[in-house]
C-alpha cells in the first residue's frame, strides 16, 4: 500500500511539472515578441558569477512602483517592439496595439518575473551590452524572459572561445 502511494504522488508531480512545461512552451510558440528597456545599473554589482540582474525602466515608473496590488501593465510597441508603458489595467477593454504583461508588487517595486539572466561562466563581456530584454508574451498576460539585446536591438550571443 505504502509503495502504491508513493507511486501515485510520484505519477502527479511529474504530471505536474509536466503541465507547467507545456504551458511554457506553448508560451514560446505563441507569444508576442516584445522588448523592454533595462534600467541603467552599475555594471560592477550587474554580474555576479555567471547571472545578471534584470530591472527594468518601466518598473521604475512612479504610477508603477506605487501600484497597490498584483495586476496588469498595459503597453503598447513601437516600430523596433520596445514597449512602452499606457497605463495600469483595471479591467477595460484594450485597443487592438495594446497588450498586457503581469507584474506583482514587491516591497517598493514590482517585479515582471524575469529579473535574472543566467548565462555561461566567461560571458560577462557579451552580456555587458544589454540594453533590452526580450519576452514572449501572450494575451493573458504571461511572459517569460528569452533573451537579451543590444542597443541595436540585436541578439546577444555567447562566443564560442
Amino acid at each position: 500500500m505504502r509503495r502504491l502511494i508513493i507511486l501515485v504522488m510520484a505519477v502527479v508531480i511529474l504530471a505536474a511539472v509536466n503541465f507547467e512545461i507545456y504551458k511554457k512552451e506553448q508560451l514560446l510558440a505563441k507569444g508576442s515578441t516584445i522588448l523592454l528597456e533595462l534600467a541603467p545599473v552599475d555594471p560592477r554589482s550587474l554580474i555576479q558569477g555567471d547571472y545578471m540582474i534584470l530591472r527594468y525602466k518601466i518598473a521604475s515608473l512612479a504610477e508603477v512602483a506605487t501600484a497597490e496590488k498584483d495586476g496588469f501593465l498595459v503597453l503598447a510597441l513601437d516600430d523596433n517592439q520596445v514597449a512602452r508603458f499606457l497605463r495600469i489595467y483595471d479591467g477595460e477593454d484594450l485597443q487592438p496595439i495594446e497588450f498586457l504583461i503581469q507584474f506583482r508588487k514587491r516591497g517598493r517595486g514590482i517585479n515582471l518575473g524575469a529579473e535574472s539572466f543566467l548565462f555561461q561562466e566567461g560571458q560577462a563581456h557579451v552580456y555587458s551590452k544589454a540594453r533590452y530584454g526580450e519576452l514572449k508574451v501572450i494575451k493573458t498576460g504571461k511572459s517569460v524572459l528569452i533573451g537579451l539585446r543590444d542597443e541595436n536591438f540585436e541578439p546577444l550571443k555567447p562566443n564560442d572561445d
